[in-house]
């Protein structure tokens, strides 16, 4: 068997692994890149392998940057079955549409900026209807329910505890009169979310390709974050004040949800109205709906004892335009949850520059802020913050609780690892910045001494 490692080594964006075996070329995810404009569209745009070889993909999970740059994929001539969990195939399809349209919209950005210059406009990597027609060709599998998608290669998938449907990828392959076992963790949960299961532990590893988003970070501990909410969201009640809440779409938004809900109910939080404005965040909590078997036993107890834990009555899905700004003339205090979580895009903007100069109002960040972004410049406590290219004075008070990270900190990677049997004769770190990849990687080395411990380059090549 040869790996080659595509995307998503040395940095946490377009993940894409190559396995060769058994005469079969088989893709681990196939995420889009995201960075800087140009270096993506170049990146992402063409493959380092001819698509119409591919005979098969299996995906993780239904984030972006592991699933955004299957519509290409597939328009560039792959024709093979797309392996996932259920939930995953539900989330991908109004990713990947939303994805389509962010792209278009894009894309006609730059091509009149290009029009002024006499260039010739672009196109988008893909359409929502190229993202429609590969999603013909996945095939949904349910956790820990063998199947072979190719000669000598049985996958299983496992619960990875990160976002609804993620799957660490477990892979028994047959090559001649050898057989062994190669996991893909995939992106790891912390374990103890308020929505999903921990990850399973998994035996009988020979293989390990691990992520390390935070291979060398702590986050904060979550014994005291619903009270830390209720305190921050009462006292800014308090003075009359608006809670603005830049979320993620997935998971996050949810989680947000379900602990207010929560907190109205135990503790007593007034009632006041609560808005989740966000189209993709919106059609993100229906297909939340739809895949109970994905919950933990606490909430799925909440969800069979109590009542839907995405529904409250002071609680609105906003999904018009109309309806969004209409948020901006609401008189006292209020609760809006809006993408995007590092505050670079979307209706969360608007939000912003509507309440972010009153000191009264609340803006608390529930995730990370990459550096440069929006939500890291706010965060850093500067005074004027452009948004929409515009200067606005942040009188607002400025408050951030990362207790609901979807991936495992070091600590929690080391749990992870250490629930994991097997001989390890090799661990692959990815998913990381370099300097997390290569922290985690002498971790690992102290963990498994018997280990060869690689942070693989890009496109570089493994004989297993």
């Amino acid at each position: 068997m040869r790996i080659q490692f595509h995307g998503a080594v040395r940095t946490t964006t377009g993940s894409m692994y190559l396995i060769e075996v058994n005469r079969n070329k088989i893709l681990l995810e196939c995420g889009l890149f995201q960075g800087r404009r140009e270096e993506s569209r170049e990146r992402n745009c063409c493959f380092n392998f001819n698509p119409t070889e591919i005979d098969a993909v299996i995906l993780s999970h239904a984030h972006i940057d592991h699933c955004g740059n299957l519509p290409n994929l597939c328009k560039q001539g792959f024709q093979g079955n797309i392996y996932c969990t259920f939930a995953t195939r539900d989330l991908a399809s109004i990713m990947l549409e939303d994805s389509a349209r962010i792209q278009m919209a894009d894309v006609e950005y730059i091509s009149k900026q290009r029009a002024k210059n006499g260039l010739p406009r672009l196109e988008p990597l893909y359409t929502p209807a190229d993202a429609e027609r590969a999603m013909r060709q996945f095939v949904s599998v349910g956790y820990d329910r063998p199947l072979f998608v190719a000669d000598g290669v049985k996958v299983t998938f496992r619960d990875a505890g990160h976002i609804l449907g993620s799957a660490q990828v477990v892979l028994d392959i047959t090559e001649g009169e050898r057989s062994f076992r190669y996991l893909f963790s995939g992106d790891v949960g912390r374990g103890g979310d308020l929505l999903l299961r921990d990850p399973d532990p998994v035996d009988d590893v020979d293989f390990l390709q691990i992520e390390s988003t935070y291979g060398n970070r702590f986050h904060q501990s979550r014994t005291h974050f619903s009270t830390e909410l209720l305190n921050r969201i009462t006292q800014t009640f308090k003075e009359g004040g608006k809670v603005i809440i830049p979320s993620f779409a997935v998971g996050r938004t949810q989680q947000v949800v379900y602990a207010l809900h929560t907190i109205i109910r135990d503790h007593g939080l007034p009632a006041v109205p609560i808005f989740v404005d966000s189209p993709l965040a919106v059609n993100a909590t229906e297909v939340h709906r739809l895949h109970p078997e994905c919950f933990n036993e606490k909430l799925y107890a909440f969800l069979r004892e109590v009542s839907n834990p995405f529904e409250m009555d002071n609680l609105d899905y906003i999904r018009s335009v109309v309806d969004s700004k209409a948020l901006n003339e609401i008189v006292g205090s209020a609760i809006i949850i809006s993408a995007s979580g590092m505050a670079e895009a979307g209706r969360i903007l608007h939000h912003l520059k509507n309440h972010i100069g009153n000191p009264a109002n609340l803006i608390l960040f529930v995730g990370y802020c990459a550096e440069h972004t929006l939500g890291a410049q706010i965060l850093s406590g500067r005074q004027s913050v452009n948004i929409f290219g515009e200067p606005y004075r942040v009188r607002a008070k400025i408050a951030s609780v990362d207790a609901l990270s979807g991936h495992a900190d070091k600590n929690e990677l080391i749990t992870y690892v250490n629930r994991l049997s097997g001989t390890m004769k090799k661990i692959f770190i990815v998913h990381g910045e370099e300097s997390q990849s290569l922290a985690f990687a002498d971790t690992m080395r102290e963990l498994k001494p018997n280990a060869e411990v690689h942070v693989p380059m890009l496109r570089e090549t493994f004989e297993l």
